[in-house]
């Protein structure tokens, strides 16, 4: 399926130009977004050209050491609780299942889009164009950033277009610490920015993002990266303040309802303690920020 829609992409050339001009300028999004001007479509192809898909990794099945356990002493070492959320630890089972590797593509979201006769939003579309003509990133360079500027929504119907799903809170928090309950993907190393891309600030607020292939140094122990930082990513569930009180001890998918759904990883901008493969957080599911993307997961072909 990803590669077929790889090559689908790759078909996107000078020859269908006027075609995919046509179309991208012939919708509008749904929350508003306008109509880009031609030479800012000409960027978007070009990016969503270039998108390549995450291979996927499989989670075997098993028990792991989800939460964490309190601590009173210690309110600012990196094994203690962000908040009480992520309490009680305990263990969990996980049926077998894949996850992606990489976090979503830019380029990804926006063939995505492109299929679905969308535009990208507002935010999105001024970003693309800032980084651009103000700072000069190439078109190759941003067809490898994660998507941002997603909602929930708009993450659940990208994985559902590739026969996946967002992974629940639970398939997360395993992918990205193992069974053995790491404080961070890659062990209990306090971060630093060889392991994960984290504590950064630009007076405008522009993303500073590492491509999504990247990361080895800091990944997890099934071989994700960026499971911590670059970007939040969205998980299925809804988020539960008090869920892990109840939370089954196999397969848990979460409240039935809620008023925000799962954040997870921590982003570019986040402190240290956000980092914390326990750590857990939520938005309003319609929210869209430079701050949380996402990644796909599925389950095992019978």
């Amino acid at each position: 399926m990803n590669d077929f829609r790889f090559l689908r992409a790759s078909m996107l050339t000078a020859v269908s130009w006027t075609i995919f001009s046509a179309a991208i300028s012939s919708v509008s999004f749904a929350i508003g977004a306008s109509t880009p001007s031609l030479e800012l479509v000409r960027h978007l192809q070009a990016i969503a050209i270039q998108s390549v898909p995450s291979p996927a990794v499989v989670i075997p099945e098993g028990f792991f050491l989800m939460g964490t356990v309190r601590i009173d002493d210690d309110p600012y070492g990196p094994a203690t609780q962000f908040d009480d959320t992520e309490l009680p630890r305990q263990r969990i089972w996980l049926d077998s299942y894949r996850i992606d590797r990489d976090e979503v593509s830019l380029g990804e979201y926006l063939g995505f889009l492109h299929d679905q006769r969308l535009h990208p939003s507002e935010g999105l579309q001024k970003l693309i164009w800032h980084v651009i003509t103000v700072h000069s990133v190439s078109d190759e360079i941003l067809a490898r950033w994660p998507a941002l500027y997603v909602t929930w929504k708009e993450a659940d119907e990208f994985c559902r277009s590739r026969d996946k799903h967002l992974p629940t809170e639970a398939q997360w928090e395993k992918a990205a610490r193992g069974s053995d309950g790491l404080t961070f993907p890659w062990g209990g190393a306090p971060p630093e920015s060889k392991l994960a891309m984290f504590g950064q600030h630009h007076v405008h607020e522009i993303p500073i993002l590492a491509a999504v292939d990247t990361g080895d140094e800091g990944k997890s122990p099934y071989g994700l990266h960026h499971m911590a930082g670059n970007i939040g990513e969205w998980v299925q569930d809804w988020f539960g303040f008090d869920y892990y009180a109840y939370i089954p001890e196999r397969n848990p998918l979460g409240p039935t309802s809620g008023r925000y759904k799962g954040v997870r990883g921590g982003s570019w901008k986040s402190k240290p303690n956000m980092l914390r493969s326990a750590t857990r957080g939520g938005a309003a599911p319609d929210q869209r920020s430079p701050t949380i993307g996402f990644r796909c997961a599925g389950l095992l072909s019978k």
